[in-house]
C-alpha cells in the first residue's frame, strides 16, 4: 500500500478517486460470487453466491466493530497488532495513523473494507459443495478478526512489523491473495474432500457465468489496485496499465500451455489465467514497469495451470483452485517485486529489484514476507477450522451435499426447469 510522502489538505479529486475505486473492488465479491457459482455443479450454485454475497454483511460489520482498529489503529505490540483506540471507529473520522491522505480518513477506512471482504469471499471457492452455512458464517466473522486483521496491520500499517522490515508490498499479494490462499488450504484440508471426490468429474455447470464473473473482476481489479496509490496520479495510471497488462498475460500464459498440453485452448482456461495474472499484479502493481507486468501474467497464468495438478498429486481438494490462482499467484507476485521493483516507478522503492541491479537485499525481504504470511495464516486458519470442526460442524451430511447446497441450506434452486410434458404440445 503506497504512503504519501507529504501531508496535504483534502483534494476533491483523490477524494472522488477513491470513492469510484471503492465502489469497483466492492463489484469484485458479486463478480466473484458469479466466477465461482458457474464452476460448481448447478445444485450448488445459489449456495456458492450466497457465501459471497454474506460475506459483504459479516466482514462489514467485524470491520466496523474491531477488524479495522486492529489493522490500522497504533501498534500495540512490537508490529504484531493495532491497538483498540479506533473500535467501532471512534476517532476513525479524525487521522489514519501513520497515513498523510489527501482524502477524509472514512473514505480509506471504506477501501480498506472491500479488501477485507473480497478477501474473506475468496476462500469460499476451497470449501465449495460441502460446507454448511451457519459454518461458513462463523468461520468468516472469527478469520476476518484473528487472520486478515493483524496481518494488514504487518503488511500495510507503518508501524508494522514486514513494513518497518522493508516488505513492498502494493495491493495485497501478502494481506489478500497468500493470506486466502494459504487459509484455503487449511479449511480444505480440515473439511475434508468432496464425495466422490476425485473420482467423480465435477464439471462446471455454466462457463458463461464464469467468464461474466471474471470480466467483473478484471473491471473491478483496476480500482482495487490503481486505489492503492491512494491518490490519482501518475502511480495510479502505472498501477491500472501494469494490472490490464498482467491480467492479459496470464491468460495468453495459461492458453498457450493448455493448448500444448491438451490441443485445446478453453474459455475456463482464459478466465482462469486472466485471473492468476491479476493476483500475481497485486502486489507488483506500484512498483514494476509495464512491459515487466506483462512478463509476470504470462508467468503466473502457466504456473497456476501447473499448479492446479498439485491438488491431484497430494490429495487436497481445494474446490475451485483458490490454492493455485491466489496463493501460488501471490507468492509469484511477491517476489517478481523483488527482482523488478523500479524507483523510476514508485519513489518508496529503496532498493531496487536484482534484475535492475539491486541485489538481492529486496527479495530476501520479499521472502520473509512470504513465509510468515503463509505460515500465520495457515496456522491460524486451520485452528480455527478445526475448534469449528469440533464444535459446531463445518460439512453437510451426505445426504444434503447429494441434494446440494440450493435446496438443503436455503431452499430455494437456481434453475427451475419444468419438463415438456407440462408445457402441452408444441408443433
Amino acid at each position: 500500500m503506497h504512503l504519501a510522502l507529504t501531508s496535504a489538505p483534502v483534494d476533491t479529486g483523490d477524494t472522488a478517486w477513491m470513492i469510484v475505486c471503492t465502489a469497483l473492488v466492492l463489484l469484485m465479491t458479486p463478480g466473484l460470487a458469479l466466477f465461482y457459482a458457474g464452476m460448481v455443479r448447478s445444485k450448488h450454485a445459489l449456495g456458492m453466491i450466497m457465501q459471497n454475497f454474506v460475506t459483504m454483511a459479516i466482514v462489514t460489520v467485524t470491520w466496523v466493530v474491531v477488524g479495522y482498529s486492529l489493522a490500522f489503529d497504533r501498534d500495540a505490540a512490537g508490529g504484531l497488532i493495532g491497538g483498540l483506540h479506533l473500535v467501532g471507529l471512534t476517532h476513525a473520522e479524525i487521522a489514519v495513523p501513520g497515513f498523510n491522505l489527501t482524502f477524509p480518513p472514512l473514505a480509506f477506512v471504506m477501501f480498506q473494507l472491500m479488501f477485507a471482504i473480497v478477501t474473506a469471499a475468496l476462500i469460499s471457492g476451497a470449501s465449495a459443495d460441502r460446507m454448511r452455512f451457519a459454518a461458513f458464517v462463523t468461520f468468516i466473522a472469527i478469520w476476518s478478526v484473528v487472520v486478515y486483521a493483524p496481518l494488514a496491520h504487518w503488511a500495510w500499517s507503518p508501524e508494522g512489523w514486514l513494513a518497518k522490515a522493508g516488505l513492498l508490498d502494493f495491493a495485497g499479494g501478502t494481506v489478500v491473495e497468500i493470506c486466502s490462499g494459504a487459509s484455503a488450504l487449511a479449511l480444505a484440508l480440515v473439511i475434508g474432500p468432496r464425495r466422490g471426490w476425485p473420482r467423480e468429474i465435477m464439471a462446471p455447470h455454466n462457463l458463461p457465468l464464469t467468464m461474466l464473473g471474471a470480466g467483473l473482476l478484471w473491471f473491478g481489479w483496476i480500482g482495487f489496485n490503481a486505489g492503492s496509490a491512494l491518490s490519482a496520479g501518475h502511480l495510479a495510471a502505472n498501477a491500472a496499465l501494469a494490472t490490464h497488462l498482467s491480467g492479459v498475460g496470464g491468460m495468453i500464459g495459461w492458453l498457450l500451455l493448455e493448448k500444448r498440453i491438451t490441443g485445446k485452448a478453453t474459455t475456463l482456461g482464459a478466465a482462469t489465467g486472466a485471473v492468476a495474472g491479476l493476483v500475481a499484479i497485486t502486489p507488483a502493481a506500484g512498483f514494476v514497469s509495464p512491459l515487466p507486468a506483462l512478463l509476470l501474467g504470462c508467468i503466473a497464468g502457466a504456473a497456476a495451470l501447473l499448479a492446479i495438478r498439485l491438488k491431484f498429486r497430494f490429495r487436497y481438494d481445494d474446490s475451485l483452485d483458490v490454492v493455485a490462482v491466489h496463493y501460488v499467484g501471490g507468492v509469484i507476485g511477491i517476489l517478481f517485486i523483488g527482482f523488478f521493483a523500479a524507483a523510476a516507478v514508485n519513489p518508496n522503492v529503496v532498493h531496487q529489484g536484482l534484475l535492475l541491479g539491486g541485489g538481492l537485499t529486496q527479495l530476501a525481504r520479499q521472502g520473509i514476507g512470504v513465509l510468515a504470511a503463509s505460515a500465520f495464516a495457515f496456522t491460524a486458519s486451520y485452528a480455527i477450522a478445526w475448534a469449528l470442526r469440533a464444535t459446531m460442524g463445518l460439512r453437510v451430511s451426505p445426504e444434503q451435499e447429494a441434494e446440494g447446497l440450493d435446496s438443503s441450506q436455503h431452499a430455494e434452486t437456481a434453475y427451475e426447469l419444468t419438463s415438456s410434458s407440462s408445457l402441452g404440445r408444441v408443433s
